[in-house]
């Protein structure tokens, strides 16, 4: 499992990075989830590694 938060805001960002985000269920800064480690949210979270911050569960 990973433990995904999102640090930093998606204003501004482009349009795919805020619906990769709202897509691994994250809404709000400091709010984190937990994902299961595959290779599609792997993509996911390298997609927008610059907005989030993953830790290993």
């Amino acid at each position: 499992m990973l433990k995904v938060t999102l640090i930093r805001s998606t204003i501004g960002v482009k349009p795919q990075h805020k619906k990769t985000v709202e897509a691994l269920g994250l809404k709000k800064i400091n709010q984190f989830v937990e994902q299961p480690d595959n290779p599609q949210t792997r993509g996911m979270i390298h997609q927008v590694r610059h907005l989030v911050s993953v830790e290993e569960i």
